[in-house]
């Protein structure tokens, strides 16, 4: 079948959840609630300050294990979480307006298509932002903050990057300045309270979606003053992979300076502390959002998701901090999930990502998520416990595209064009030919990863994360050379996917057949060539 036109798939979605509020009339679907972190890890202790989150959601519902993002930077994953899609379907590549982050063309192209517009126009939701939408969301060339994105009722969204004290918020497309007075201004305490008053005045009978998207634990880590003292002990984990020359990995990583001096590692522990204490305030917010469901009487009617978009790194392979790189502590965010029909303290170690969030969230409005065009899967099967029932992925697709321009960083001549991102020292957490693709694994015959560099040297990256969970040593060159094959093969395949092409069987799925006459079709006709040996 052709794939639909955007008109006319608008009039199938629209077919779609008109019958789903047909069937709601008599018992109000779900709420939703999305709770989102910013930069927040998990493969570095990034949910050990949560421990009202994890004991209000997580005890009570559904922990994931494996969950990872579509790309580990903010603008492309956030845009991954909207649309369902991988970053070469929705176009967003990084955090700048070249990138396509809130640009323009992110506007017209996908935002009228994300999933809170189905929601809202089509399946009779409520709907609530509140918090981070995209980084350069609010810049003046791209319609500024009178631009209310389609989709949304209630908008209070923050202009350009997280911030905790003197920024500027649209209310519904008006200018909302503040300044630093903690208990007017604290953006993750404002975010409270503006989704407090939300439940307090909802339409009731009438079911709602929330995003709440907090600034914690984004730079520039500024704690509430009744957390300022905690974890004063703490430190950045020091794991085998911590403060080590990246050796055998691309040129980007090769670069950092090992052993890092004092004053870098005084400066990430204390970036690490201080990311722990804002997230205190989050830890806050959730609490006060179930008290407040209950409160309303919605609690068991609601779902609630935490996650973040992006991990992050502090030390490792010696890179002082910051995400972006294809690495497990900068792709691996948490995910906990409690909601009707969930079981309490349940664990998955299903290979979930990012793109995942967009169709669960329609599958629970109640429509046929097979009918649209988005890359991820629902969730629900498997938060219904019928994992039994499901035929689900064995491996997806991580895209990034570097930051950085050809020219030379002034502070750091001798690292040449393209750097960016870069500490005194002349360490430089990207570049433009930080360019990467990678096939990330996890079945039951293995757990690994496969990454291409788009760079003069094509650089590959492998590891085997059963022997190596710390990706220490890059066995491009050492391992069995069919494997390599299927796996560059797979990565073709997945870059060129769309829709339900993208859930195609990967190389350790017993249903995959290997064609080596595919090595090099990338494009259209790629996986319809592919679908012949299946």
């Amino acid at each position: 079948m052709a794939p639909l036109s955007a008109p006319s798939w608008a009039l199938a979605v629209l077919f779609l959840c008109a019958a789903a509020v047909v069937e709601g009339v008599s018992s109000k679907r779900p709420n939703i609630v999305l709770i989102l972190t910013d930069d927040q890890d998990v493969v570095l202790g990034g949910m050990t300050p949560l421990k009202k989150t994890r004991k209000l959601i997580g005890d009570l519902g559904t922990t994931f294990n494996n969950v990872y993002v579509a790309s580990p930077l903010c603008c492309p994953s956030r845009a991954s979480i909207l649309t369902g899609k991988y970053p070469h379907n929705h176009r967003v590549f990084n955090n700048t307006l070249e990138g396509n982050c809130s640009s323009k063309a992110w506007q017209k192209t996908q935002e009228p298509y994300t999933f809170p517009a189905i929601l809202q126009r089509y399946c009779g939701y409520r709907t609530f932002f509140a918090g981070k939408y995209l980084n350069e969301y609010g810049s003046e060339i791209a319609g500024g903050i009178e631009h209310v994105p389609p989709g949304w009722d209630h908008w209070y969204a923050l202009a350009k990057n997280s911030k905790y004290y003197n920024y500027t918020l649209s209310v519904n497309g008006k200018p909302q300045h503040h300044g630093q007075n903690y208990s007017q201004d604290y953006l993750t305490d404002l975010l409270s309270n503006v989704s407090l008053e939300f439940l307090e005045h909802r339409t009731k009978y009438v079911p709602f979606f929330m995003m709440i998207s907090t600034p914690a634990p984004h730079s520039p880590w500024t704690p509430a003053p009744q957390y300022e003292k905690s974890f004063l002990d703490v430190k950045a984990p020091r794991n085998s992979n911590f403060n080590i020359h990246g050796k055998d990995k691309h040129w980007l990583i090769r670069q950092a300076k090992t052993p890092m001096t004092n004053s870098s590692i005084h400066f990430l522990d204390n970036a690490f502390r201080k990311r722990w204490q804002t997230l205190l305030s989050v830890d806050d917010l959730v609490e006060k959002v179930v008290k407040k469901l209950v409160a309303v009487k919605e609690l068991e009617n609601t779902y609630i998701f935490f996650t973040s978009d992006n991990g992050y790194h502090t030390g490792q392979f010696s890179l002082p901090i910051d995400k972006r790189q294809l690495y497990e502590f900068d792709i691996k965010v948490p995910l906990l999930v409690r909601g009707p029909g969930i079981k309490s303290n349940m664990s998955n170690k299903m290979l979930i990502a990012n793109i995942d969030l967009a169709p669960t969230f329609l599958d629970i409005a109640g429509y046929d998520v097979n009918k649209t065009r988005m890359d991820g899967m629902s969730l629900l099967p498997l938060l219904n416990g019928m994992v039994q029932n499901v035929t689900w992925r064995t491996d997806f697709l991580i895209e990034y595209q570097g930051e950085g321009h050809n020219r030379s960083d002034p502070t750091c001549p001798s690292l040449g064009p393209g750097v960016t991102n870069c500490f005194p020292d002349c360490v430089c957490e990207d570049a433009y030919n930080n360019t990467y693709a990678c096939v990330r694994t996890i079945a039951t015959p293995a757990d690994l990863q496969y990454c291409e560099f788009d760079d003069s040297e094509v650089f590959v990256e492998v590891y085997n994360l059963t022997s190596d969970p710390h990706q220490i040593t890059n066995i491009a060159k050492t391992i069995d050379q069919e494997v390599l094959e299927k796996m560059n093969h797979r990565l073709m395949m997945l870059q060129s996917c769309s829709g339900s092409t993208c859930h195609t069987p990967g190389i350790y799925d017993p249903r995959y057949r290997f064609d080596p006459q595919l090595m090099f079709h990338h494009g259209p006709d790629a996986t319809k060539l592919f679908h012949k040996t299946l």
